[in-house]
């Protein structure tokens, strides 16, 4: 299992959000560029990157922060917020993005997600961001009547490389993780998946890693990073097993 630190991207900075909510946003540092290399130093292999101005607007709005991003580490990258054409996915695969996430494309266009995962085995995950056990759109505004678990089926059979599940009451709000919904998910699949949302310290963190075993590919922290509540390389050491 990974863990994965995650960078939200508001107007060129790293913020937090409470629940998706763009009015609760919290400023963690206006240099994402910066932030990446303390992970990296940190001993982080993977980074989670969403551009959240894109989440909303439908396409990608903070392009200079991921490639300043990109450039300043060899870290694996999955980037999504705006991703809905092939034309973006097609170029931040080329500019070194190791994969994309779809989001909102995923309920909205499935044509699109087969393809992409057709062009780029390997390459494409999808994020099922969820309220109640349903799928919300458009940078969580809108809630569907669209079952995580049944897209994530449908994805799956599109050929998706990862599923990344994020339970939205729980994102941002220190509460805890949705461990039980997350697992219940990954065991009505096969395609890997990834928790997101609610992990708030280094407990949290210890009870994914009893909890899920094998049964996920990797845990996303964001708030809880920076607040200091997890250490980025003690967290390394404890979800990747050297701990």
């Amino acid at each position: 299992m990974n863990f994965l630190p995650a960078i939200d991207l508001k107007d060129g900075q790293c913020v937090r959000l409470v629940q998706g909510d763009m009015r609760r946003v919290s400023v963690f540092n206006d240099d994402p560029a910066a932030q990446a290399r303390v992970f990296a130093a940190a001993g982080c292999s993977w980074l989670h990157v969403v551009d959240l101005d894109g989440a909303f607007a439908g396409r990608s709005m903070n392009a200079g922060a991921v490639k300043g991003i990109l450039a300043a580490v060899a870290m694996k990258v999955e980037l999504g917020g705006g991703i809905r054409d092939m034309e973006t996915i097609d170029a931040w695969l080329t500019a070194g993005v190791t994969r994309v996430i779809l989001g909102t494309a995923a309920l909205r266009d499935p044509a699109l997600v087969r393809e992409a995962c057709r062009r780029h085995p390997g390459r494409v995950a999808v994020g099922i961001d969820a309220r109640d056990g349903l799928v919300a759109v458009e940078g969580w505004s809108e809630v569907s009547r669209m079952k995580a678990a049944d897209l994530a089926r449908a994805v799956e059979e599109a050929g998706a490389a990862a599923i990344i599940h994020t339970d939205i009451a729980r994102d941002g709000a220190m509460a805890g993780p949705n461990i039980q919904a997350t697992l219940a998910l990954a065991d009505a699949v096969s395609t890997p998946v990834v928790l997101s949302g609610g992990i708030s310290s280094m407990a949290d963190l210890a009870a994914v890693k009893a909890a899920a075993g094998v049964r996920l590919e990797g845990v996303i922290s964001g708030r809880a990073v920076y607040d200091g509540r997890i250490d980025p390389a003690a967290a390394v050491a404890l979800i990747e097993g050297r701990a």
